[in-house]
C-alpha cells in the first residue's frame, strides 16, 4: 500500500493537479492507503490535511517574508516535518520534490520498502541555472529557490528509489546531472476534462492569456515586453495568477498604468481561456506547464519557450509554436501571425476557428 505526500491543495493549480493524478492512479490500482496535503478532496477518507501552524506566522511576521527563497524553503521544511510526525506504516511512500527529506528518513525508520519522488520541475541544479539567467536579465525579484532548498532536493534524489519526471525535458535534465536513467519514470500529465468540453466564447477583440504564478522565472517581463510590441488598441493581455513579491507587484502595476490593455485576474482560468485567441507561456524553466495543455484543450493556439516541458505536446504551426527562451520579439511575431490569421478567418466568415496554419 502507498502513502502520498504533497503540500499543494488537491486539484488546485499545476502541483495540485499532479497530486490529484498520483492519488487517483494509486486509488484505481487499489494501492492508496493515505495521502497528506495542504487540502484534500472533500469527503475523502483517504486524505488528511497537514499544515504547520507556525508557517504562516513565520513567513508573514519575520524577516523571512523579504526572501522568496527562504520563505519557500521554510514552508517546505515545516510541511515535511509535519508529515513525518504523523506518517503511518505502509509499503511505499510517494512524495514531491522539495518537501520529502524528513519524511523519507522517517519512512525508512518505519520499514517502508520503497521511496518514490515526484519531480514537477527539472533537476534542481538546472532550475537554479535557468532562474539565475532570468534574474540577470530582469533583476526585479529574487527566485524562490535558495541554497538550502537546492541541497534538500539533491539529498532527496539520492534517497529515492525511483524518480517520476513529468516530461522528456525534465528527464534529460536529470540524466545530464548524472542520475541513472533506470531510476527515472515518466509521469504523463493530462488536463481536466472540463477544459476539453469548454465552448469557445470569442468577443471579437484579440485576447492574449497567461495562467500561472506572476514571477520573473515564469517569464512575465518577457511576456509584457512582447505584448508591448503588439501595436493593437483592441488587443488585451490577461494574467491569470498572483504575485508573491513586492518587486513583481510594483513592476506589473507600473506596466498596467502605462498600458491599460493589461489586466490581472486571479481565479479560475477557464472563463478566460474560452475567450482567448492566444495563450503565451514564456517560462525560463517549467517542468511541464499544465496550463499550456489546458489552453490547447480549449482550442487556443499556444506559444511556449524551449524551456517548457509541454512543448512536447505542441505541433509546430498546427496548434502552436515553440520560441527561444527570453525572446520577446519572437513571441510578438507569433502573436501577430495568430492575430492576422484570426482576422482573415473572420473576414471569410469561417465558422471554425482553427488556431494556426492547419485547418
Amino acid at each position: 500500500m502507498k502513502v502520498i505526500s504533497c503540500s499543494a491543495a488537491y486539484g488546485s493549480g499545476g502541483l495540485g493537479a499532479a497530486l490529484a493524478q498520483v492519488v487517483e492512479e494509486a486509488r484505481e490500482d487499489g494501492e492508496l492507503l493515505r495521502y497528506y496535503a495542504g487540502h484534500v478532496r472533500p469527503g475523502d477518507d483517504a486524505g488528511r490535511v497537514v499544515r504547520s501552524a507556525a508557517a504562516p506566522l513565520l513567513c508573514r511576521y519575520t524577516p523571512v517574508r523579504f526572501s522568496p527563497g527562504r520563505r519557500a524553503s521554510l514552508s517546505a521544511e515545516l510541511f515535511d516535518h509535519a508529515v513525518a510526525h504523523v506518517l503511518e506504516p505502509a509499503d511505499a511512500l510517494v512524495a514531491f520534490a522539495g518537501h520529502a527529506l524528513t519524511t523519507f528518513r522517517r519512512a525508512r525508520e518505519l520499514g517502508y520498502e520503497r521511496l518514490e519522488l515526484v519531480s514537477p520541475t527539472c533537476h534542481v541544479d538546472h532550475v537554479a541555472a535557468r532562474h539565475a539567467a532570468a534574474v540577470r536579465l530582469h533583476p526585479i525579484e529574487r527566485p524562490w529557490l535558495d541554497e538550502a532548498q537546492r541541497r534538500r532536493c539533491v539529498r532527496e534524489y539520492e534517497l529515492a528509489d525511483e524518480i517520476h519526471v513529468v516530461s522528456d525535458y525534465v528527464y534529460e535534465s536529470f540524466v545530464d546531472q548524472g542520475v541513472p536513467a533506470e531510476r527515472l519514470r515518466l509521469l504523463r500529465h493530462e488536463p481536466s476534462p472540463r477544459f476539453a468540453s469548454a465552448e469557445r466564447e470569442p468577443d471579437g477583440a484579440f485576447s492574449v492569456v497567461y495562467v500561472g504564478a506572476l514571477t520573473v522565472a515564469k517569464g512575465l517581463p518577457v511576456l509584457l515586453d512582447a505584448f508591448d510590441l503588439l501595436v493593437d488598441p483592441r488587443a488585451s493581455l490577461t494574467l491569470v495568477g498572483g504575485w508573491s513579491t513586492r518587486g513583481m507587484r510594483r513592476f506589473i502595476e507600473a506596466r498596467i498604468h502605462r498600458d491599460s490593455r493589461i489586466h490581472v485576474a486571479p481565479g479560475d482560468p477557464l472563463p478566460h481561456l474560452r475567450r482567448a485567441d492566444a495563450y503565451v507561456h514564456a517560462s525560463w524553466q517549467d517542468g511541464f506547464g499544465l496550463a499550456v495543455t489546458e489552453a490547447m484543450a480549449c482550442g487556443v493556439p499556444v506559444i511556449v519557450t524551449e524551456d517548457t516541458g509541454a512543448k512536447e505536446r505542441v505541433r509546430e504551426g498546427v496548434d502552436g509554436w515553440i520560441v527561444p527562451t527570453g525572446d520577446a520579439a519572437a513571441i510578438a511575431e507569433r502573436l501577430v501571425e495568430i492575430r492576422e490569421f484570426r482576422r482573415a478567418a473572420q473576414a471569410q466568415d469561417r465558422s471554425e476557428e482553427a488556431p494556426c496554419g492547419k485547418l
